[in-house]
């Protein structure tokens, strides 16, 4: 009888998937960016929400720019790694600005979150305009033969200086073995998943 166990057991922990990490953030204390690029302004705002009390709200103050803001940090990534982020975007000028979308960048190795390594690319959808609408894109991380192990997600608005568009409920899934930082302004313990066994020991 053990020994089918131990067979069925075998076989479930090849033919499943790697395990991976899911962290979100919905601005609920009092967070805003990670950091910035262009002239754009983040303030952590009660008067917009998708869901809880808070939001993010994003004036662009870029006169001929596109203004970025980071909203997570996923460090410890290797070359085929995936990484999936979401967020909720709310505006509402359908077919014009101010808009965003979703925009990743890669980090160098050892590198802060402004040691800029090259454009990840993005989501070309900009949304309809029309309220709130949830927009995700999903990264094949790329280490440009190990010049890099970092990649930003970003909120790039597409807009006139003072339009703004507010941020809410962000979903970022990365792979066991990677970091995923978010702003929150309450400290958190590393999020991978050897972290988490290592509060259990070893089974």
């Amino acid at each position: 009888m053990r020994t089918h166990l131990a067979i069925a057991l075998a076989v479930l922990l090849v033919s499943a998937p790697a395990f991976a990490l899911t962290s979100t953030y919905g601005w609920e204390d009092g967070g805003t960016t990670l950091g910035q690029y262009g002239d754009i302004t983040a303030t952590n705002v009660g008067d917009q929400v998708h869901t809880g009390d808070r939001s993010l709200y994003l004036l662009d103050q870029d006169v001929g720019g596109t203004p970025q803001a980071f909203v997570a940090w996923v460090i410890g990534l290797t070359d085929g790694d995936e990484v999936t982020a979401c967020f909720w975007r709310y505006d509402t000028t359908p077919g014009a600005s101010p808009s965003c979308r979703i925009w990743g960048s890669y980090t160098s190795v050892g590198g802060t979150i402004d040691d800029y390594a090259g454009s990840a690319g993005g989501n070309s959808d900009y949304g309809p305009g029309t309220g709130w609408d949830e927009v995700c894109h999903t990264w094949t991380f790329d280490s440009d033969t190990g010049a890099r192990d970092g990649l930003v997600i970003q909120v790039r608005t597409y807009s006139n200086p003072g339009d703004f568009v507010w941020i809410d409920d962000l979903t970022v899934t990365a792979p066991d073995g990677t970091e995923i930082r978010l702003p929150s302004v309450t400290p958190v313990d590393v999020t991978t998943w050897s972290a988490i066994k290592g509060l259990y020991g070893s089974r």
